[in-house]
């Protein structure tokens, strides 16, 4: 598995923000109204992300003789962090589209909340995708350390 690149990520998120944002500007008004829960949930999923970042983290760069981290269990959360970065570049590009349009129309009741809602979440999103990369790399095992071996 490759490491993730950021230009992808950003192209992402930029051509699903253009995309949103012209398909919310034709059916805004059929559209409900932002929940709160969505940013709630992906501020919760960058949370437990940047725990198990840590943690992988410090494991591996600092071995408890004894208690080894499985390898499986760092491959896999390897592929839950380049996931969760598209995801998260998906879901800012789709925030950011919806917060350009209703930042156009502030102060028109259900938009000004809107924009304020699509604000805070895109940049929980943000904050989900930059967590996921740091899991990614601290899934890295480091180049050899000054003992000679890799640890």
């Amino acid at each position: 598995m490759k490491p993730t690149r950021i230009p992808v990520l950003v192209a992402l998120a930029l051509v699903i923000g253009v995309a949103t944002w012209a398909v919310v500007g034709r059916v805004y008004d059929a559209l409900p109204g932002l929940s709160i829960y969505g940013p709630i949930t992906i501020g919760l999923l960058a949370v437990v992300e940047l725990v198990f970042a840590v943690v992988v983290r410090r494991r591996i760069r600092h071995p408890v003789p004894g208690h080894r981290i499985d390898p499986i269990f760092v491959a896999r959360l390897a592929v839950l962090a380049k996931a969760s970065s598209h995801t998260g570049a998906i879901l800012l590009g789709v925030y950011g589209g919806f917060f350009a349009y209703t930042i156009t129309a502030l102060g028109r009741g259900r938009l000004s909340v809107d924009a304020r809602t699509s604000a805070i979440a895109a940049a929980i999103a943000l904050a989900w995708v930059i967590c996921a990369l740091f899991l990614e790399n601290s899934c890295k095992v480091p180049p050899d350390g000054p003992r000679g071996r890799a640890t």
